[in-house]
């Protein structure tokens, strides 16, 4: 089974429920979410964001919450040796395991840190750490940390494999860490994501490909090595649909959750049209525009003479 899916908010007034629909209505059978603002602490109660009502839609649907992803907020630094900026990432990420838990989703997505501080190797020992000391605090016994890949821009940590494997490694709870490839972030990292049994093959040496959990499947604007992570909507970066294509069907990669975090196109969501060419295998050249100006006439007044 192929599962694709995409980066959507959880709003007001519907929060889960309205992710779903969202989800559904765009012929996904997995997404991705943050449970609250990536860029504060500010949490809504659990009881407020119609958790069972948007469960019950998902499953009666025909489908699982064993695909679902939530992603952490991107305010969470676990390589920051600063004490406020400790504490927030550990109480931050314990929290966040814990709402991954009421909502029944078993992979929460983590960027690995970034190393302000210059600790170099010792970077990685810090934000094990930190991981550990979250694990401990939280009361989820399911949800895994998915430690994502990184394009390396700026102090960022987790731009190699070998730095993924060494966190996991140096974490008195390895089995609690899982994986997030990110498509755009190897290629820009350096990787040659065109090759894509190479690049499973060394990931598979080194980290091991069943503790990959979450992929995100993103086209990038900017050349191999780049290190900028700026993603690019399928088929118009430097990848291309024939390489994005490749991941998704590829054999190893069954049963994973693709999850696009491509642009929107102003206020439109590609996401609909992206899945469906990656699910039949035909590319549309000019997709996008074609997109556009078709969500434009939809929306323009309607300028008919009066009867």
């Amino acid at each position: 089974m192929r599962y694709i899916g995409s980066h959507l908010s959880l709003t007001a007034p519907d929060y889960f429920l309205g992710t779903v629909k969202k989800a559904l209505s765009l012929g996904e059978n997995t997404f991705m979410f943050y449970t609250g603002a990536p860029q504060n602490t500010i949490r809504l109660p659990l009881s407020a964001l119609k958790i069972e009502e948007g469960k019950q839609l998902w499953l009666s649907s025909g489908h699982s919450l064993n695909h679902l992803v939530i992603h952490a907020p991107y305010i969470i630094n676990p390589a920051s040796m600063k004490p406020n900026t400790r504490e927030i990432a550990i109480e931050m990420l314990a929290k966040e395991l814990d709402r991954a838990e009421a909502f029944g989703v078993p992979y929460l997505v983590l960027h690995p840190g970034s190393d302000v501080d210059e600790l170099g190797d010792a970077a990685f020992t810090e934000t094990a750490k930190v991981l550990d000391l979250a694990l401990e605090a939280s009361s989820s016994k399911n949800t895994l940390i998915c430690l994502e890949t990184m394009a390396g821009k700026g102090h960022e940590i987790g731009r190699t494999f070998d730095a993924i494997a060494t966190l996991r490694m140096r974490s008195a709870y390895p089995d609690r860490l899982g994986v997030c490839l990110d498509t755009c972030h190897i290629n820009d990292a350096g990787y040659p994501v065109a090759n894509v049994d190479q690049v499973l093959d060394e990931f598979d040496r080194i980290i091991g490909l069943n503790h990959l959990k979450v992929i995100h499947l993103n086209d990038s604007k900017n050349p191999m090595g780049s290190h900028k992570d700026r993603h690019e909507n399928i088929g118009y970066g430097t990848l291309g649909f024939e390489t994005l294509e490749k991941w998704f069907k590829h054999p190893k990669l069954e049963g994973i959750p693709f999850e696009l975090e491509t642009p929107w196109l102003g206020k439109i969501l590609p996401y609909r049209k992206e899945i469906e060419m990656l699910r039949s295998g035909q590319y549309e050249t000019g997709w996008r525009e074609t997109l556009i100006a078709s969500e434009s006439l939809l929306s323009a007044p309607d300028k008919s003479p009066n009867p």
